[in-house]
């Protein structure tokens, strides 16, 4: 038994309390990132009101701020995905704690924030510069052109070449996984933000998609083990493919909606080729081992009540 003092007390002794009573199934297990209550913070010299819940994000959205807050990871058009800290492009600078991510922090009462400091802007730009570097940067071939986050972010940083090179200039590319008929996977085009997996999880609660991997070797992956999407247990929802912020999740319909037709050169061979069959016609919305598993789970018929002439 460990006398460490970290683990001193670490495990409930009341047998009566439920080590879950504070997580709702379908929903985050993340502690909340905001503020307990409201809090007015000075944000570049103006002061703002927040209310209980609060981010520093949510403070600077409310103004025009000095430097341009980013936060590529961050959606906050549904309450389920939660604030990820993932991408670091929202860094801002404040005299309580230094520089810290805005996405993620919570609005204090009294505090201080510079947008545009130096420390916070540089931040900014590093992250960002990273993010491009890691990504396939042929945008005219890809499904998300003109309706991009990162895409639209690069331009209005004025970004002309990421400082730490392209990714199709030093390594190999994945192959798209063109499995699904509903859904491609492009995971060259992935900031690995989290977000499809939040919506996957924890608001369509389908246990499809997990990040997988560590380092340079994470990549969107899938809770079954299986290698592409037609093998997971996809139902085609699209929500992944909906809060996704680049072109890495893209609706069949939309691979080639906003591509520019250059001869020759296509989506699919911007990278090292795809993966999966071609499909004909319009499949059943499930995947086989979705459909077969749900099988599996149906009531059976009695037989005796279906017997013909059987009152």
């Amino acid at each position: 038994m460990s006398t460490d003092p970290i683990w001193e007390n670490s495990r409930a002794t009341d047998a009566d309390v439920p080590l879950t009573e504070d997580i709702a199934p379908g929903t985050a297990n993340d502690p909340p990132a905001g503020s307990m209550a409201g809090a007015t913070v000075t944000i570049d010299g103006q002061q703002v009101e927040t209310d209980a819940g609060a981010t520093l994000l949510d403070a600077c959205e409310a103004i025009d701020t000095d430097g341009e807050v980013l936060a590529l990871c961050s959606y906050d058009d549904e309450e389920l995905i939660g604030p990820r800290s993932e991408c670091r492009t929202c860094m801002v600078e404040t005299e309580e704690h230094g520089v810290v991510p805005s996405c993620s922090f919570p609005a204090e009462d009294g505090m201080t924030v510079e947008t545009g400091a130096v420390a916070a802007s540089e931040a900014r730009d590093v992250n960002l510069d990273l993010l491009l570097s890691n990504h396939n940067l042929l945008c005219t071939t890809c499904g998300a052109n003109g309706r991009c986050d990162l895409q639209d972010v690069a331009i209005q940083n004025d970004v002309v070449e990421p400082r730490y090179g392209v990714m199709h200039d030093r390594s190999e590319l994945e192959p798209i996984d063109d499995s699904s008929p509903f859904i491609q996977i492009d995971r060259n085009k992935c900031i690995l933000c989290n977000r499809c997996v939040e919506a996957c999880n924890d608001v369509q609660v389908e246990g499809v998609l997990r990040m997988e991997g560590s380092g340079e070797d994470t990549r969107i992956g899938f809770q079954n083990d299986a290698d592409t999407m037609m093998g997971s247990t996809c139902v085609s929802c699209g929500h992944c493919a909906t809060v996704c912020p680049t072109g890495a999740l893209v609706e069949q319909g939309l691979v080639d909606a906003t591509t520019l037709p250059i001869p020759g050169f296509t989506h699919k061979n911007s990278a090292e080729g795809y993966i999966g069959e071609d499909y004909e016609g319009q499949p059943g919305q499930m995947t086989p081992m979705k459909r077969e598993l749900s099988t599996e789970n149906e009531p059976r018929a009695n037989a005796e009540s279906t017997v013909e002439g059987d009152d």
